[in-house]
């Protein structure tokens, strides 16, 4: 499975650069390798390392169970790297307004799948609305869910010190969002028509 490979990937590199300064330097997006030695790489690598373990772990927990499943959605309507594919341009897709916004500064680091992570968990949101989605340890449905992270995400942004990229987790998001919909223009329907059924978990 996509899912668990990218898992192994990840999990390995980034406890490989906890203790490991230069492999987490070389990964990390830091907007002078990119302007300077053209490491374009780096809009994609900043995924594969965390800040810690609980960044890590929150990330990989959330993408094994959203995951798995729109592994298999996204596999059917495009194919054995369909969900690769989509994690990719869900990494790339998130970082680039953060990066835009501060490629002059050389104080920026970005780090983590956040991003990618968003994308898949609203695409399965856009597709399921009415699942149940833990947070933290409190069962609510995913449409909430949804709401309650764009809010916070938002309130977070503007007000920020936090050291956590909250742009790159609503445009992580919105790509979730866009990709499903331009994929099976269906879904949108489909989403307002459960949607309009609500149902308990």
């Amino acid at each position: 499975m996509i899912t668990l490979l990218i898992i192994l990937v990840t999990c390995v590199v980034s406890i490989v650069a906890f203790r490991n300064q230069r492999l987490m330097d070389d990964l990390i997006l830091w907007p002078p390798a990119l302007t300077r030695s053209r490491e374009y790489y780096r809009l994609v690598s900043y995924g594969l390392v965390h800040a810690d373990g609980g960044h890590l772990f929150f990330n990989m927990f959330s993408l094994y169970f959203a995951g798995r499943i729109m592994e298999e959605y996204f596999t059917q309507a495009m194919g054995p790297l369909g969900f690769l594919t989509f994690y990719i341009g869900a990494l790339l897709f998130s970082i680039l307004p953060s990066y835009l916004k501060n490629r002059r500064n050389a104080s920026y680091r970005s780090l983590g799948a956040s991003g990618a992570v968003s994308a898949i968990l609203f695409s399965f949101i856009l597709l399921s609305p009415w699942s149940r989605i833990y947070l933290i340890v409190v069962p609510m449905p995913a449409v909430l869910y949804a709401l309650l992270f764009v809010v916070y995400s938002f309130y977070m942004d503007k007000r920020g010190g936090d050291n956590v990229n909250h742009t790159a987790h609503l445009w992580g998001a919105l790509y979730g969002v866009l990709f499903t919909i331009a994929l099976n223009p269906a879904v949108l329907p489909h989403f307002f028509a459960v949607l309009s059924q609500p149902r308990l978990f």
